[in-house]
């Protein structure tokens, strides 16, 4: 379980048509960007994860990365999370890494990951969600290819300028869908990007009247009306409300932060995203948290392909996959399965809205080399020799001998410390796989406790 190599890769596939994300007004996207990191064990198993890029923009991620990780057990969680949570002083949000090392335990144990969190084989039911702001009209042509595909829910975008640009799309999709179709909103207000052009603002006024009336017509949930962190306000509109709030998807600070919207009661349902959360150990630490408070949990998935994989494993082992839908990403022309899984051997494909969980070990994928090597450019490998050659260069070879012989007595005192736990018999994963329960409830409301 030594991670004995760690590589970096930008990638950036294009797109068949530009695709215009909601949540960035006035930007055609024309690539699916990520940067991929690919780790290796002594062993020679492998274990991959992916974070959303814009660019290049994590180009001296390595050089870090490297020396935080060379030489740890990738089985060693406890570890691994410190030297994550290390690298977040220095200003790095990379808790998306950690998907990497579940997916090296699920491949040398031979189960996927949703089995390491106490899953069971099955299928879970997605809902179509879409990525680009349309008037009423569009949205109902989209809708109704959706519909005819099997699905029995979608998710809406709105972020128009006005209140009113963006009643007319709810009211008018409401009036032609009918009833037998569930239909949430998502509102992008969480995290307000107006880098290209201008974003509208809610406050909780706008909010309140738009969550009312998207309630009246008989939407079943409303997505980010307001800022991540705008705690109390969320709040405070959950309870003038019918319907119910989600939201949490780019809150990234982990439980701690989960734990404030929790007392506050701030959501009827959380959707943090593991690529953002913190990894998979701190989203299921979450995903526990949110059973306990009674509140419901189903992620969010707009990343990519792997981003997917990683939230699917999750959701597959907790306690509302059967009453829950999950979020499937499509919005087409531009962002379909195909370029939006564009590394991997295989889309995650839908059977009538359905999807089949993965049983290949580990987080349920294979990278098609052919696609990392036309779409996919190295900026990082690190390795011991290269790691010592670098503080050689940088250090001097004095310094470097000394922080090298600091960093192996503390593997090795950690090494044999281990080796102790687990010759009594000890699974280093009991500790962060503990079982999720939750009590099913028909309603996404959260009722108010006394």
């Amino acid at each position: 379980m030594r991670i004995t190599d760690v590589t970096l890769w930008h990638v950036s596939i294009p797109l068949p048509a530009p695709f215009y994300p909601s949540w960035i007004p006035g930007l055609p996207q024309t690539e699916n960007r990520f940067t991929l990191v690919r780790i290796r064990t002594a062993s020679g198993v492998e274990g991959y994860s992916a974070g959303p890029a814009m660019d290049t923009e994590r180009q001296g991620l390595g050089a870090l990365l490297g020396p935080y990780l060379l030489d740890e057990r990738a089985d060693d969680l406890a570890s691994i999370r410190q030297r994550l949570r290390e690298m977040t002083y220095l200003g790095w949000h990379v808790g998306w890494l950690e998907a990497a090392c579940w997916d090296v335990i699920g491949k040398a144990r031979g189960v996927p990951v949703w089995q390491l969190l106490g899953g069971r084989p099955g299928r879970v039911q997605l809902y179509a969600s879409t990525g680009d702001v349309k008037d009423g009209k569009s949205r109902i042509v989209e809708l109704e290819k959706r519909r005819a595909e099997g699905f029995v829910a979608a998710k809406l975008r709105v972020h128009k300028p006005t209140l009113a640009e963006d009643l007319e799309q709810i009211e008018t999709v409401a009036a032609a869908m009918g009833g037998d179709f569930a239909m949430g909103i998502d509102a992008n207000q969480g995290w307000r990007v107006a880098v290209v052009a201008d974003a509208p603002t809610w406050d909780l006024e706008r909010a309140l009247a738009f969550a009312n009336r998207a309630a009246e017509l008989g939407y079943k949930w409303l997505e980010e009306p307001l800022a991540n962190d705008d705690y109390d306000g969320m709040a405070e509109l959950r309870r003038r409300t019918a319907i119910p709030i989600a939201g949490a998807e780019l809150n990234h600070v982990g439980l701690p932060e989960m734990k404030v919207m929790l007392e506050k009661r701030s959501l009827d349902i959380y959707q943090p995203d593991s690529v953002f959360a913190g990894g998979i150990s701190e989203t299921w630490r979450i995903i526990g948290a949110v059973a306990k408070a009674g509140a419901r949990y189903t992620p969010h998935t707009w990343t990519n392909g792997i981003g997917f994989a990683i939230n699917l494993q999750l959701f597959s082992a907790s306690p509302w996959r059967d009453d829950t839908l999950l979020e499937y990403p499509i919005s087409e022309p531009g962002w379909v399965p195909q370029f939006r899984d564009g590394l991997l051997q295989q889309t995650w494909s839908h059977d009538r809205g359905w999807l089949d969980l993965p049983t290949t070990p580990g987080l349920g994928f294979d990278i098609d080399a052919r696609q990392l090597s036309r779409y996919g450019k190295v900026f990082y490998r690190g390795t011991k020799l290269r790691v010592a050659l670098h503080a050689v260069l940088d250090k001097g070879i004095k310094t470097a001998k000394e922080l090298g012989a600091v960093r192996d007595a503390r593997l090795a005192a950690r090494g044999a410390e281990l080796a102790k736990r687990e010759a009594a018999g000890e699974d280093l994963l009991t500790a962060f796989t503990q079982p999720v329960t939750a009590t099913p409830r028909a309603s996404w409301k959260l009722e108010e406790l006394p």
